[in-house]
């Protein structure tokens, strides 16, 4: 099977792609709409399915506050992981129209390892603020990934090498 080009396992995870992009679209949005009506709640315990809600251990306000952190904490999450998978079907679409070294594709994978850095980053954050949160409510420590900083600097490693091909096709363009 060919790797690029029309019908090539490129283009296959081009439309792969494609379907997780919209599902992680949907997925925000879900997530939005649910900080939304969390905000609404911990305010308005007369709101539909507030009064439902139990927390262990936290009083009411409490218990709304966490809820709203992981939520906040998922939505900054899947925006990274949306901005990584937007990026990347970009990518694929090159690849698919057989332009690996497209020159956009460097700054692409420049984005995408900001993305992972995003995540990363997000993930010790809310660890760190989780401190301000009751105890029972506070999130766990997060391991070191030396999976996903490896992952990062192979990303960054990528980008270059696409920057040199880009530059290496510029020139051969330009010779005669």
């Amino acid at each position: 099977m060919r790797a690029l080009g029309p019908g090539s396992l490129s283009s296959f995870l081009k439309s792969v792609l494609d379907v997780v992009w919209f599902l992680l679209l949907l997925l925000l949005a879900i997530l939005a709409a649910s900080l939304f009506y969390g905000v609404l709640a911990a305010f308005n315990p007369e709101m539909p399915f507030a009064d439902k809600v139990r927390f262990e251990g936290l009083d009411r306000l409490q218990g709304w506050a966490v809820v709203l952190v992981r939520i906040l904490t998922a939505v900054l999450f899947v925006g990274g992981v949306l901005v990584i998978v937007s990026r990347l079907r970009e990518i694929f679409a090159t690849l698919k129209a057989g332009d690996p070294f497209h020159p956009e594709n460097v700054t692409r994978l420049r984005v995408v390892a900001g993305g992972l850095v995003w995540m990363e980053g997000v993930r010790y954050t809310v660890w760190t603020l989780g401190a301000l949160l009751p105890p029972q409510a506070a999130p766990d420590r997060p391991n070191l990934s030396l999976t996903a900083w490896f992952s990062i600097l192979v990303v960054v490693v990528l980008a270059e090498v696409f920057r040199e091909g880009a530059r290496l096709r510029r020139e051969a363009e330009l010779t005669i």
